[in-house]
């Protein structure tokens, strides 16, 4: 079968189970009275049906093994064994809550599964200040401390409608197909596997009236640690520069395709450490967040941010021949000014919080003033 046709058919037959799966669920969370009930940090008004993620995990699980078939992926046991781990652990948030160090001692089990049985590593930083292939310690608290990131950083995408699924459709659809035009077809199977299970829940969560459901922990997690497992390997293939579709300066490109979640988690940690508060600790300050208090609707602020990071990526691809420094610094420089229009807004029309050291740093003038903003952030 021509390998195209195998990654089509990875997406549909994913897409499928998810399409079917998620009414059952639904169906089932409302038997047992699972749902997201709306506090002061919800988006949503109304209590929605949680556990979407079930259905993300076991259509990607499913569909891999399948596709697998005819395939070499010695790793993969491990991939599913990591997986799992942070499944079970969203799993038991999404129903009965666990502390936040607990998820990240999670967290660290899976990486380390991940890094030392299953191999899967950064091995060279490409240049990176002078540095190219790292020893085995070093090359292990990098990737586990980078995977730690990458989970953190898409779980909180996971805050508006759409947003945690198509950030993840964007990132696996161009790994995909990077890694099927490099040769690398065991993992465009996973990067198509995912898109496919990622597509069938967006559209319960974003356009679903009758069965419309979130991702929770449960499928952010899951999210999150394929995601850095792909970006991994996409940095790790990338070492032979005389390979087909090489590309320069390859972590730079990681973080352009990453742009988004990265560059709202450091955001939001900053402001979390400026109010001396923990940095585990849950508010409404994401960029998403204040796209809502502009009055955008769900979808339109999904869609702008998704925007805005396929620019991101268009712009980093063109330009990867800069070299890593440069280049990450015109996406830090260039993010940190996008993310800057949404807070000079909400100035002009004097939408400032209290509590908001960010928003008081711009805005002095209304640093005492409330506009009947209650959210944390």
């Amino acid at each position: 079968m021509p390998m195209l046709i195998q990654l089509i058919l990875c997406f549909v037959i994913s897409l499928i189970i998810s399409l079917y799966a998620i009414p059952i669920i639904v169906r089932v969370d409302r038997s047992l009275k699972f749902y997201d009930e709306p506090n002061e940090r919800s988006s949503n008004s109304n209590s929605i049906p949680t556990l979407g993620g079930i259905a993300i995990f076991f259509s990607f699980i499913f569909t891999t093994n399948i596709g697998m078939l005819g395939y070499s992926l010695p790793e993969l046991n491990f991939i599913v064994g990591a997986m799992l781990l942070v499944f079970f652990v969203g799993l038991k948030d999404d129903l009965a809550n666990l502390s936040p160090l607990k998820k990240l001692l999670a967290e660290i089990i899976a990486a380390c599964i991940i890094v030392f049985p299953g191999d899967i590593r950064f091995s060279n930083l490409h240049g990176l200040f002078g540095f190219t292939e790292i020893g085995i310690l070093p090359s292990a608290l990098i990737t586990i401390f980078a995977i730690l990131i990458i989970i953190n950083a898409v779980n909180l995408t996971d805050g508006i409608d759409g947003l945690a699924a198509s950030l993840g459709i964007m990132i696996s659809f161009i790994l995909g197909i990077w890694f099927f035009l490099s040769g690398h077809l065991n993992y465009s199977i996973l990067c198509f596997s995912l898109v496919g299970a990622l597509s069938g829940f967006f559209y319960f969560n974003v356009y679903g009236t009758k069965n419309k459901i979130f991702m929770g922990d449960t499928g952010s997690l899951v999210l999150g640690t394929i995601i850095a497992i792909l970006i991994i390997q996409f940095n790790e293939f990338n070492i032979d520069q005389q390979q087909p579709y090489a590309i320069q300066s390859v972590p730079a490109i990681s973080f352009g395709i990453l742009a988004y979640p990265l560059m709202d988690i450091m955001r939001v940690v900053l402001i979390r450490i400026i109010q001396h508060r923990s940095v585990f600790g849950a508010d409404k300050n994401h960029l998403h967040h204040r796209l809502l208090l502009l009055g955008f609707p769900h979808h339109k602020a999904t869609f702008m941010i998704l925007g805005i990071n396929i620019l991101f990526i268009l712009i980093v691809f063109g330009l990867h021949s800069l070299g890593i420094l440069r280049l990450t610094f015109y996406i830090f420089i260039t993010g940190s000014l996008l993310f800057m229009i949404p807070a000079l807004v909400i100035r002009k029309r004097k939408l400032i919080r209290n509590d908001d050291p960010v928003q008081q740093l711009l805005m002095p003038e209304f640093k005492n003033q409330t506009f009947g903003i209650t959210d944390s952030i």
